[in-house]
């Protein structure tokens, strides 16, 4: 099995892939996975002419052993673009082998090359190991708080 890593964009033919590593890293996470209606989604809206996210998939030999999502978004009080990392994922048993670094960098020389003016992402609070790895790379925390609204709330919004 050869160690060197290979970054492939996300296609129609790698993309059940990509549907098995996200189904392991839901897993891992303790969140539920993309049910058949979120996975029909995920496919259109990365292979459509106007993609809503952008999708890589790190392979090592025949295995594909992690892969990151990301999309744009914009930082009014700077006016530049901001780089959002969604998912940054390695199988666990690829891990401490450079792998997310290497993802991590390939993600980053996007970021230089459309001049955004920072990078965001969120990591759950359990997670020390990839808190860990953010903060190696000169990731800082941020103390915000995050709040959301799901589908449901969207949809009921203004009803009350």
């Amino acid at each position: 099995m050869s160690s060197k890593l290979v970054i492939e964009k996300l296609s129609g033919k790698n993309f059940e892939e990509f549907i098995k590593l996200m189904e392991v890293f839901a897993n891992f996470e303790k969140l539920n996975p993309p049910d058949k209606q979120a996975k029909s989604r995920l496919k259109k809206d990365v292979l459509s002419k106007n993609p809503k996210y952008e999708a890589y998939l790190g392979k090592v030999g025949n295995k594909y052993v992690g892969y990151v999502i990301f999309f744009m978004t914009y930082a009014s009080f700077i006016a530049l673009p901001t780089l959002f990392l969604e998912d940054l994922f390695v199988l666990e048993e690829y891990r401490k082998k450079g792998i997310g670094q290497k993802m991590l960098d390939f993600c980053m020389k996007f970021a230089k090359e459309r001049n955004c003016g920072r990078v965001d992402l969120n990591v759950l609070d359990w997670n020390v190991n990839a808190i860990n790895f953010y903060k190696k790379n000169n990731f800082k925390f941020i103390n915000w708080e995050l709040y959301r609204l799901e589908k449901k709330q969207i949809m009921e919004y203004g009803k009350h």
